[in-house]
């Protein structure tokens, strides 16, 4: 009976893992056929004058709206993974307002990516399947877990991600015994290849940038050291952002309409000005590396800072996501201006700085190699944890983070 048990739940896993593939996958293809609407097929019948400050202020108004009668969703990917980690378990209540909420940003062109709205409304998902099946078995919070596992290994087309990002700490990583590592697996290579088919079947492409093997002589692997302090700075001045942007934010706090309407205004004048500060990110960095010579070195740092900042605003007035693709943009976009000023090799540069800008948000080096990984040539692993354990270490001082006082 056990046993029947046991493959029972593997059973309910591959499922769960393959419902969370094919909800990633309609998610990005609603979001993705909603931003070429609005953002190609929309400005070329229409000729509107300031057409990114009109349309993100607008949608900055109606996101406003919705969220009034519907409630501030999606939570922050590191709220909803700590109460999944704390409860075992994620409200499923609004389920389909958090889709809305989730996705009205991302096609209005704001400076987050989807992870955190799916995260939660998968997590919402898995914990209702549990409430369903707490009958059959014991212990079905772990369903919740793997299903975050899952949501992250799929969106970020790194499996070993999905799995390591949720149970790496700061100090120390513990290890889900065997039987569950196997049940993580199961539903992140069942969410993950359910992904990759429906993406072949509809033509659905995506992903972000993939970049050839650097070349590197032997004695440019010491500029490693102030490439990944740059990239320190990067995270540094990210939650100098979020300090500031709460702090500027917190008297509109309950006011949801005005808060989502600034927040959209802003983002519209950011876009007008420079276009590559909208959207995640994810799309954008093929064109840093065509157009970055072009673009210039010191341009090129301030979309990436103006990029740290716009993301802030997005979060905290409203259109929130998540922070992972913009600041891999952000860090692809000073590294590769650290290459034009230093003649070092562009992967090398990008692989590094975005390294360091990542590892010092996150505190979490594994997962953050595992991450970038996918983006940079695996003749850069060693260097690029190394950097992530840098800065990991190099402390962020506490008058930056957003809950001094």
């Amino acid at each position: 009976m056990k046993f029947k048990k046991s493959i029972l739940f593997v059973l309910y896993t591959i499922v769960i893992g393959a419902i969370t593939g094919l909800l990633i996958w309609a998610f990005l293809w609603l979001m993705n056929m909603g931003i070429n609407l609005l953002w190609h097929v929309l400005p070329e019948k229409l000729s509107i004058p300031f057409y990114t400050i009109i349309v993100c202020t607008i949608g900055g108004f109606l996101i406003g709206l919705f969220k009034k009668k519907f409630g501030d969703y999606p939570e922050e990917l590191s709220e909803v993974m700590g109460q999944v980690k704390k409860t075992g378990r994620y409200s499923y209540k609004d389920i389909f307002p958090m889709l809305g909420c989730a996705l009205f940003p991302l096609v209005l062109g704001a400076s987050v990516g989807p992870e955190a709205g799916l995260t939660g409304v998968i997590a919402g998902l898995c914990t209702w399947v549990g409430d369903k099946l707490k009958g059959l078995f014991k212990d079905m919070k772990e369903l919740t877990d793997i299903g975050v596992s899952a949501t992250l290994g799929t969106i970020f087309r790194s499996p070993m991600f999905g799995f390591v990002e949720p149970i790496e700490e700061d100090k120390e990583t513990v290890l889900p015994r065997s039987s569950k590592i196997v049940l993580y697996f199961t539903a992140i290579l069942s969410s993950f290849g359910i992904f990759i088919l429906m993406n072949k079947l509809t033509g659905s492409g995506g992903g972000m940038e993939s970049f050839e093997a650097a070349s590197v002589k032997l004695h440019e692997w010491l500029y490693a050291i102030p490439l990944s302090l740059a990239g320190i700075l990067g995270g540094y001045l990210y939650f100098i952002f979020a300090k500031l942007t709460k702090i500027a934010v917190k008297p509109l706090e309950k006011a949801m309409i005005i808060k989502c309407t600034l927040g959209g205004l802003l983002l519209g004048i950011s876009g007008f000005l420079l276009p590559l500060t909208m959207f995640s990110g994810e799309h954008q960095m093929s064109e840093v590396t065509a157009t970055g010579a072009a673009i210039g070195a010191v341009m090129l740092i301030v979309i990436g800072i103006v990029k740290l900042l716009i993301t802030n605003i997005c979060i905290e007035s409203g259109l929130k996501g998540g922070h992972f693709f913009p600041l891999i943009f952000s860090g692809i976009c000073i590294g590769f201006a650290a290459s034009l000023i230093t003649g070092l090799d562009s992967v090398f540069c990008m692989s590094v700085v975005t390294t360091a800008v990542v590892g010092h948000t996150m505190k979490k080096p594994l997962a953050t190699v595992l991450l970038l990984m996918i983006v940079f040539p695996p003749q850069l692993i060693p260097v690029m944890l190394a950097s992530a354990v840098l800065a990991c270490f190099i402390k962020t001082p506490a008058c930056f983070m957003p809950d001094s006082k």
